[in-house]
């Protein structure tokens, strides 16, 4: 008796220790999730420069929809997995599963176009991306992120439209007899299965790849370009012109983002990959797929709602400085550096009818006499006025020089 005591206190002991580690693990999920894409909307939200590219008002609304999905959806998924329990009802159940195959295929539906956008930003003219991503245009992308897949969850879902003719096995595996308790099953028939999977992973992996097998030759284009600018160079200076320095910085800009864009891509469908294959594969093999696997490949693609905002902060270099001014409280060390350097605190004078500053840091002698200095140079030129408060004095301003 005390021999199977000792051994039944030791599996219970085990199962504890098991059920903290896992709790620990999914908490880490659900946070990194809520803090990490809670920074990217902020981060564009603050960000002038952010708010002006097109693309970041997909990962904005992106980034909304991996918030809902680690705060409606990730927690009551934990509880039932660590409690081996659904204590919240048949209804919510219903509501919780339509919610996760709402904002999962939104979040896949936002990337799809987000790939559309840099297709027509890279591999267009910028008077055609222009003419294509109209303001009314994104708001149509996004409204349609947003409402096309509710016809493919909340729709079939309440309908029980996914459980025709599999009702009985349903019944079977949502109640535990050994343990009295009951589960949150989510089972789809073959007719379900195959609408669902096409219509919210693979047609828009395939939209992707053609877009960004596309947006990669244009890469490769454009490097090539940038080889033959960095070689030639301008015949004058021996650098390239103004307008060649514009194109090479545009070309770097746009391939470095669809690299960074491919990566995220990349990421989402190793994620969410292995969970649409086994949703077509299951209803085929008689529903044989063990349960834990179902898990591990659920689990995995809620992991993506928290993997994007880290790849923005490590790939992104203005999401980089962005997320550093939030974390480190408006930090000067990290906001972008002006054009003509730091400012100087200065105070301003009027002479000859033109306004003039002066560095407020310097004695009031000092001041006078750099003030007499600005009237003899005012009889020979006008003197150049930055709007960051510097003056140029004995020598000439960057204007004059071009």
């Amino acid at each position: 008796m005390d021999k199977l005591d000792a051994n039944v206190s030791s599996k219970e002991g085990f199962g504890s220790v098991e059920k903290v580690v896992l709790l620990t693990f999914l908490s880490a999920v659900i946070l990194m999730a809520i803090l990490g894409n809670l920074l990217v909307m902020v981060a564009v939200c603050r960000d002038r420069q952010l708010r002006k590219i097109k693309t970041n008002y997909f990962i904005v609304s992106l980034a909304f929809a991996d918030l809902l999905v680690s705060v409606l959806v990730m927690p009551f998924g934990a509880i039932e997995l660590v409690q081996d329990i659904w204590i919240y009802g048949e209804m919510f159940c219903l509501v919780r599963t339509s919610l996760d195959v709402l904002l999962t295929t939104a979040s896949i539906f936002h990337l799809c176009c987000i790939s559309l956008d840099r297709y027509y930003a890279i591999c267009c003219q910028p008077l055609v991306y222009r003419n294509k991503m109209t303001p009314l245009r994104i708001a149509l992308m996004l409204g349609g992120c947003w409402v096309i897949p509710t016809f493919i969850s909340f729709l079939p879902i309440m309908q029980g439209w996914n459980n025709i003719g599999i009702i009985d096995l349903i019944e079977k595996r949502k109640f535990n007899h050994n343990s009295n308790s009951t589960y949150c099953i989510f089972m789809v028939n073959k007719p379900y299965a195959i609408t669902c999977s096409v219509v919210a992973f693979y047609i828009p992996f395939l939209l992707m790849v053609l877009a960004y097998y596309r947006i990669y030759v244009t890469a490769k284009e454009h490097a090539r370009q940038i080889q033959r600018l960095q070689r030639a160079g301008a015949p004058s200076e021996g650098r390239p012109q103004p307008a060649d320095q514009h194109s090479t910085h545009r070309m770097r800009t746009e391939t470095k983002a669809a690299k960074t864009l491919c990566i995220i891509m990349g990421c989402f469908c190793l994620c969410w990959a292995p969970f649409f294959v086994t949703n077509i594969v299951d209803p085929f093999i008689d529903y044989t797929v063990p349960g834990q696997v179902w898990t591990a490949f659920l689990w995995l693609g809620y992991i993506n709602s928290g993997l994007n905002p880290f790849l923005y902060a490590f790939l992104n270099k203005s999401f980089r400085r962005a997320f550093l001014i939030i974390l480190c409280c408006d930090d000067e060390r990290y906001r972008r550096p002006s054009i003509l350097g730091q400012t100087v605190p200065c105070s301003t004078t009027t002479i000859n009818g033109s306004t003039h500053v002066l560095s407020s840091g310097i004695k009031p002698e000092e001041k006078i006499a750099q003030t007499v200095q600005i009237q003899k140079k005012n009889r020979k030129r006008k003197n150049s006025v930055s709007c960051e408060g510097l003056i140029f004095l004995g020598r000439k301003s960057p204007r004059e020089r071009k």
